[in-house]
């Protein structure tokens, strides 16, 4: 283990992250322990420079951000082929950990967490700044309940020098927007998708868009409109069923329209519930947690825990262009397709195409009707048959009368 990056005295190691290690670290100068978030710049060319741009941008993106429920970025930095972001330390637990370990908080509790990642959310954006993978692991609990945002890795800014490639799909996909799976342009309504979907499996256990594979789960984000939360939570109050609907409406100028309204709606319903005695216990299981990990030099994070399993992998079929035409075409209208053909510049793909490129998603994703029985052998050429017999009949008939 390294000792010392930059004027940072490394303490000890919270975790590994997707290129780097995350370190405990003190800065002399102030006495001030810090988190220390590090990859290894020791690449090819091409790979180095755009990874070392998406690391900066992240620095950029979350330092320029002053707010409770955000987490705070101090000094970035480079020592050698490791570059590293020096961060507040936290200590408390990622909000994933807490939901796996502890189920079902009590809704005002939720509720709560939720209006503040809100509140933080609404803060970022107000500076032109979109997350773009909202989602529990991303989301630190400490003292009292208090939530903070982390990793700003893959946020797009208005003034960023590091695109996204037009069709990439970033994030995570059971917390991504319609418009991210369809690879389209998107703004602050994109993380107001993702909370409500992390606000959802927070109140009744279970994601709203869910399958085998992430196919499926694409397709029920675009298609599928999940049951009521106190359906499957009798906790839940009935005004919670239409802030969710309204934070999860497929159309995005049917959703929210900035977080700030978001998180009012929600402190409002939190008021009209009695407060739960129940206090969420942040302590570190286990000793202290890593922070999230670094974006990989594609712009994807590594999914949560559950996301990891090969059924659920990232498939490389939504990596190109090509792929999300491919989806676009198995769920989205004529038009839809044609305004994206014209957006990726490319060709709209033919049936055969669609369906011997497309992987095949579940019979229960899909909604099939009912099968058709299959035809018999030879039971056109016996109805054509019958029509010819009844034909002659009538003829005959009409030469008698």
């Amino acid at each position: 283990m390294i000792s010392q990056l930059g004027r940072y005295e490394v303490l000890g190691e919270l975790g590994q992250g997707a290129m780097g290690v995350v370190y405990k670290a003190k800065d002399p100068l102030i006495d001030r322990v810090v988190a220390i978030k590090t990859i290894n710049l020791g690449l090819a060319l091409d790979e180095k420079e755009e990874y070392e741009g998406r690391f900066y941008q992240e620095a950029k993106a979350a330092g320029r951000l002053n707010h409770p429920n955000i987490v705070t970025i101090y000094d970035v930095g480079k020592s050698g082929d490791v570059a590293y972001i020096a961060m507040e330390f936290l200590q408390g637990r990622e909000l994933r950990d807490i939901m796996n370990d502890d189920g079902l908080l009590p809704v005002d509790q939720v509720l709560d967490i939720v209006a503040q990642v809100a509140q933080g959310l609404a803060y970022a954006h107000e500076h032109g700044i979109v997350h773009r993978d909202v989602k529990p692991s991303n989301i630190m609990v400490v003292r009292d309940g208090h939530a903070k945002i982390t990793d700003f890795g893959i946020a797009r800014m208005a003034s960023s020098a590091v695109r996204t490639q037009t069709g990439m799909v970033l994030g995570s996909p059971k917390y991504m927007s319609p418009e991210q799976v369809m690879g389209k342009e998107i703004d602050q309504r994109s993380d107001i998708f993702s909370l409500g979907v992390m606000l959802y499996e927070m109140l009744t256990g279970q994601a709203p868009f869910n399958g085998e594979n992430v196919n499926a789960i694409m397709y029920q984000t675009l298609n599928a409109v999940p049951a009521p939360p106190n359906t499957l939570n009798s906790a839940v109050p009935e005004m919670v069923n239409f802030i969710l609907a309204k934070a999860l409406a497929k159309k995005v100028e049917d959703r929210y329209q900035n977080a700030k309204d978001f998180a009012v709606d929600l402190r409002a319903c939190r008021d009209t519930l009695p407060r739960s005695d129940k206090q969420i216990d942040v302590s570190p299981a286990g000793g202290e947690r890593k922070l999230p990990d670094a974006i990989d030099i594609s712009g994807r994070r590594h999914m949560d825990e559950e996301e990891a399993k090969p059924a659920v992998a990232l498939s490389q079929a939504f990596d190109s262009a090509a792929a999300t035409m491919r989806l676009a075409a198995l769920t989205g209208t004529s038009e839809d397709v044609d305004e994206l053909a014209k957006t990726l510049k490319i060709v709209r793909p033919s049936a055969e195409a669609i369906f011997n490129a497309a992987p095949a998603a579940p019979r229960s994703a899909l909604r099939p009707g009912p099968a058709e029985p299959p035809a018999q052998p030879g039971s056109s050429n016996f109805m054509l048959i019958a029509v010819v017999v009844l034909v002659l009949l009538g003829i005959v008939a009409i030469l008698v009368a």
